[in-house]
């Protein structure tokens, strides 16, 4: 009996009050969809940052701007957060000045 105990306790946390899974990382239509959204937000906000890079720089330097502000929209970074988000990329703004790939990772990681 204890040894099915691993497995049981498994089935309760990977399912909802409903008893549906919560998530299922065999699901490869549901993975396909979200693979599918965040590379079009990706997509996005890399656009935004290689045609306003110099821009989103001087906002960053600033603490906010509008091209910094399309740039967090385009990652789906909350509202609330935004200023907190600007002043770490400001914290680390020589990485981001020689490298925006680096950026458009962090403001990715920032939208979750």
């Amino acid at each position: 009996m204890t040894r099915f105990a691993p497995a049981a306790l498994f089935l309760l946390v990977a399912c909802g009050p409903q008893g549906a899974p919560l998530f299922s990382p065999f699901d490869p239509v549901q993975n396909g969809i979200n693979a599918a959204a965040y590379s079009q937000r990706r997509g996005a906000v890399e656009l935004i940052v290689k045609s306003e890079f110099p821009a989103i720089l001087n906002d960053i330097s600033a603490g906010s701007g509008p091209a910094l502000t399309r740039a967090m929209q385009a990652a789906l970074i909350p509202q609330q957060d935004r200023p907190t988000r600007a002043l770490q990329l400001q914290g680390d703004i020589g990485l981001y000045s020689a490298n925006p790939g680096a950026l458009i990772t962090a403001l990715m990681i920032y939208g979750g």
